[in-house]
């Protein structure tokens, strides 16, 4: 019989609702979560235990100071200040540009102390440099660490040629003028790469590998691959094998999820005019608005970003280098992919409120307002802090309002913390729409996931705020990867996923009891791998060996649930296609629902295969600040993150464009070109350009590899040329056709609103069950 739309709202009725699902489900999030973050508290313990020493002073044989504790840290808040994490790295962490300066002082360190060796005795030479880098002369009941004489000579000189390097007054290494003149912070920053140099190389106490497992991979000073290394890589195999196959057993075994529940129902969507409006909805268009602005100008400073690559010194004619430098167009690009995709995930969070709520509070448009006008302030002023910070206008206060330096969380904590109390004041919008409903409700159920996950957003985001620039740098990097990791591709990913499963169930594509059993699975799986899988990316940044086995081991888990859904998302799209074939009236959201089946493709591709690729420690040992990173980071960032907040925005502005001013050609113009871009830019250049390191890596060296000679060679100049149609693809073709969309939302943003002070329907479509086999 038919379920006629003004008698079943989705989500249930005003009286209170019982658990849809088993409560074995709840019982399985619970464990899993639980275990997962006592594990990694544990960790978290090791990390602060077993990080690498900071002595309280290093003296050379006849015991005058070469540096203390105070210079270290000094010079690593220079390394900060000065953008240099987004110009090269240290410990392999950081941009791709200039070198890793944990491998470049080791490297130049070791070549100095083997030529003075072995112009005394050239036999033993290459023996004795291991001896001397590999032995641990950290005393902790002095706190002082000794340097031998050909090391201290070597640190001298290195002091030098630090010094010439960041003063360099012409802008041909990618960096402003003169970044670094002052005598007293180029000794500081030389410091500060010599103690991380140290950590690399001394054996860590009772062990016989060094405080970072070993890495980098330098011969002279017998750097090489630890058993840890190998046995663990081995294994996160073995239990990705074993996962995905015991998976699909349970699945084809089983119907677990139930998508054939609606095989033979007709849909009767309701068209885009029909649908009334919330004045917050209406606001909306603002934020998809802004959203896609930040989009067009965070591809526009990558693609400059990218172009210092192909050719460090001439951006067509142009010295760039003099107003946007390297580590700047970077340090933007990063921030902005985060602003524009939250940007959208906010606005979707407040669109999708009234419809799961059926009210709206008559404040709630002033609030998004307020909210909208709150961002962008934190937003551009933040980007100026880090323009201003990098070029050095700001010297008091320069982690506060400049930049703080870290990738990822370059912003300055005055910002940073500006955009937490803004999460938090977003997450009181969407409680104040959702309480009538959430009192109705039991809280396993959706409205309740919805909320909680949209809590997890700022409650992770602030983890930030416990890497601090003038902390031990092995912990900054581990609670900096809970905000990298845990933050962006397990709660972000959370969030979003009970979002889209809202969205097929006011679509009426599927029941809410089987979007909500998908949301728990997804929970579950991707937090049996994620929580404890963080530690992927801390392998070789000072922190103990069990970090590289829990991670490694783990991180392999995250790659199941991607392989498990990309499959069953080809049974969903069927299922789709018949629905719509039977459907009465055409389906107005196309386009949006192509962008969500790309996340699924780019999911399994960016984020699992070459995620995993990557995330195998034998091969992270040789690659970890290659192009095959930047490759795994592209493809899973812009092609998960970047395709879902787009296919977000074109559903909800959908609504808000009137019928005869929206463009399906531009819709599919944007998608096309979107994905083909990405596509261009990753099989072209970025894979190709990451073998081709990696080869180097493993067969001259990983200093090799990361040195400006190797990057800007003929052949990778000519690949990294070749990733130009993609970006234009990318650009024109992908960006500036939804900027129209948007454009058209703000223009000529529909009349139709209401307050839905609880409506009969909140669907979008009208459900007819099928009486076969009855």
């Amino acid at each position: 019989m038919p379920s006629n739309q003004n008698n079943q709202p989705a989500f249930g009725q005003p009286a209170r609702r019982e658990l849809l699902v088993s409560k074995g489900w709840l019982q399985a999030v619970a464990l899993v979560v639980i275990f997962g973050f006592f594990v990694i508290g544990l960790l978290a313990y090791r990390t602060y235990t077993g990080e690498a020493p900071i002595p309280g002073r290093v003296v050379a044989p006849d015991n005058s100071v070469l540096f203390t504790r105070q210079n270290i840290l000094n010079g690593q808040q220079v390394f900060l200040k000065n953008g240099l994490m987004e110009y090269g790295s240290v410990f392999g962490h950081g941009a791709y540009l200039g070198p890793d300066y944990t491998a470049d002082y080791l490297r130049r360190s070791a070549t100095a102390v083997l030529s003075s060796l072995a112009a005394k005795d050239a036999g033993r030479a290459k023996d004795l440099t291991v001896q001397i880098f590999k032995t641990n002369r950290y005393d902790a009941a002095s706190d002082t660490l000794a340097f031998t004489t050909q090391q201290a000579a070597a640190h001298r000189d290195l002091i030098a040629y630090y010094s010439k390097f960041f003063a360099e007054p012409s802008t041909r290494f990618g960096l402003r003028p003169a970044a670094i003149s002052d005598p007293r912070q180029a000794s500081d920053l030389t410091a500060f790469f010599a103690w991380s140099a140290w950590a690399a190389a001394a054996l860590r106490p009772g062990h016989d590998y060094s405080y970072t497992n070993n890495w980098p991979p330098e011969p002279l000073v017998h750097n090489t691959v630890t058993a840890d290394n190998v046995v663990w890589s081995v294994l996160s195999l073995i239990a990705l094998l074993g996962g995905i196959g015991a998976l699909f057993t349970v699945f084809g075994r089983w119907n677990v999820l139930g998508w054939h529940g609606r095989e033979q129902n007709t849909l009767t969507f309701r068209a885009p005019n029909t649908v009334l409006l919330t004045p917050a909805q209406r606001v909306t268009a603002w934020f998809f608005f802004v959203m896609v602005l930040l989009f067009l100008i965070q591809t526009l400073v990558g693609g400059a970003s990218q172009h210092y690559r192909a050719d460090i010194s001439n951006f067509f004619g142009i010295d760039l280098a003099r107003l946007l430098p390297f580590n700047i167009a970077r340090t933007w690009h990063l921030q902005l992919a985060i602003f524009w995709v939250a940007t959208s995930y906010l606005a979707a969070g407040i669109f999708l409120t009234p419809m799961l709520s059926g009210r709206e509070p008559k404040i709630q448009k002033w609030l998004a307002v307020a909210l909208l006008g709150a961002l962008t302030l934190v937003v551009f002023g933040s980007l100026f802090g880090e323009f201003a910070g990098i070029h050095g206008w700001i010297q008091r206060g320069w982690s506060w309002f400049g930049n703080q330096g870290f990738e990822y969380l370059d912003l300055g904590r005055f910002w940073q913390i500006l955009l937490t109390i803004g999460l938090c004041f977003w997450v009181l919008m969407l409680y104040l729409g959702l309480r009538g409903r959430l009192r109705n409700e039991h809280k396993g159920n959706m409205p309740w996931l919805f909320f909680f996950s949209a809590l997890s957003i700022p409650a992770f985001y602030g983890v930030g705020l416990l890497a601090r620039p003038e902390a031990h740098f092995t912990t900054t990097d581990f609670w900096r990867f809970w905000v990298v990791h845990l933050w962006v591709e397990d709660f972000l990913e959370l969030f979003t996923t009970i979002m889209v499963a809202c969205i097929f169930v006011l679509l009426g594509v599927v029941a809410e009891r089987v979007a909500l059993t998908v949301v728990y699975l997804d929970i579950v799986l991707y937090s049996a791998g994620g929580v404890i899988g963080t530690m992927h990316h801390v392998y070789f940044s000072g922190t103990p060996a069990e970090h590289m086995a829990l991670g490694a081991f783990f991180s392999a888990a995250e790659v199941i649930p991607l392989t498990f859904l990309t499959v069953e998302a080809w049974s969903f799209l069927q299922l789709g296609s018949r629905q719509e074939a039977r459907s009465r009236t055409a389906f107005p959201h196309y386009w949006a629902v192509m962008f969500l089946v790309s996340v699924g493709f780019w999911n399994f591709l960016g984020a699992g295969v070459f995620g995993f690729l990557i995330n195998l420690p034998v091969v992270s040992y040789y690659e970890i600040g290659t192009a095959l990173t930047t490759n795994h980071g592209h493809a899973a960032m812009m092609g998960v993150y970047g395709m879902l907040a787009v296919g977000l925005a074109l559903f909800c502005i959908r609504y808000i464009v009137p019928e005869e001013r929206w463009s399906e050609r531009a819709a599919k113009i944007s998608f096309w070109c979107l994905n083909g871009g990405l596509a261009w830019m990753v099989f072209a250049t970025l894979f190709p350009l990451g073998i081709l390191q990696l080869y180097e890596s493993v067969n001259h060296g990983y200093f090799e590899a990361r040195s400006l000679k190797f990057i800007g060679n003929p052949v990778n100049a000519l690949i990294e040329w070749l990733r130009f149609p993609g970006d234009a693809v990318f650009i024109f073709g992908g960006v500036l056709p939804l900027l129209y969309l948007c454009w058209l939302a703000v223009r000529h943003s529909v009349r139709r609103e209401t307050t839905l002070q609880e409506p009969k329907t909140i669907l979008f479509a009208e459900v007819t069950e099928s009486t076969a086999g009855r």
